[in-house]
């Protein structure tokens, strides 16, 4: 039985990378990713790409979506011009936009989109490289970005795939909430599961616990909170479910390694 390749093309700390698609690669043999989501768009290439079994023709301006477990490979007949992202899960999990979270899990559930308005695709992939060269821009970067799959999304009318995994629900939901409960049962209730199939499901794809999945959530949000508005630390408490000013700061010491105030003060 023929091993199957596992390629890592970021960098150690990389966590996010941007890069025009190479011209050279034109056949690949069959791989996975077992670090990383990775989009690739093609402004112009003919050929298909295998994923998963499933081949797709290209003859146009085509984005592809290929999740870590997948296996694919190329089989291209001209030059290709194109763009590729890179996305660790460390990048996802630092992002203090939850909504980006959100637009990664929706596009993450379809395969390949036909593009639309691809001079606007292409210019932001552009000012992506541009702005990801400076590591200081990653606000900038992050916002390019949720431009980028927010206009990606459009193609399917901004509705959410039906083909959700329990996992992938339970992402969105969590985008969507305006507070956050620190309770799983409470989101296991929603989706109509267990929490033992939640956490299951979490596991699966994440690699990581329900609990541990809601955690980086509510860390991330109370991130924002501190940074990007004026509440103070009792109504973040609030806002988050915690009992308690006390709770709270207990929690997120425990987590960041700082208090809520250090935290704020020090970045």
């Amino acid at each position: 039985m023929t091993e199957l390749t596992i390629k890592d093309k970021t960098r150690l700390q990389e966590y996010i990378k941007i890069e025009p698609f190479r011209t050279h690669t034109r056949v690949t043999k069959p791989h996975k990713h077992n670090k990383y989501l990775e989009f690739i768009y093609f402004t112009r290439a003919t050929g298909f790409h295998v994923i998963d079994h499933y081949k797709i023709e290209i003859n146009h301006p085509i984005f592809f979506i290929v999740r870590k477990e997948q296996i694919h490979y190329w089989h291209l007949t001209s030059e290709p011009q194109g763009y590729v992202i890179i996305i660790k899960e460390e990048f996802i999990e630092q992002c203090l936009d939850i909504k980006i979270k959100q637009q990664l899990i929706n596009i993450s559930a379809f395969t390949y989109l036909i593009t639309k308005d691809n001079k606007t695709i292409e210019q932001l992939f552009k000012l992506l490289i541009h702005e990801n060269k400076n590591k200081k821009n990653k606000a900038i970067v992050e916002g390019l970005l949720k431009v980028l799959l927010g206009k990606l999304l459009q193609i399917e009318n901004k509705k959410t795939p039906s083909n959700l995994t329990i996992y992938q629900e339970f992402i969105v939901l969590l985008s969507q909430q305006e507070t956050l409960s620190n309770s799983v049962k409470h989101y296991a209730n929603i989706l109509n599961t267990s929490p033992q199939n939640l956490n299951t499901s979490c596991r699966n794809e994440s690699n990581k616990t329900a609990s541990e999945v809601l955690s980086n959530f509510i860390l991330s949000e109370a991130k924002r909170l501190l940074l990007y508005t004026e509440k103070n630390i009792s109504q973040i408490a609030y806002t988050l479910s915690f009992r308690d000013n006390s709770h709270f700061t207990k929690y997120f010491k425990r987590h960041v390694g700082k208090t809520p105030s250090e935290f704020k003060s020090k970045t």
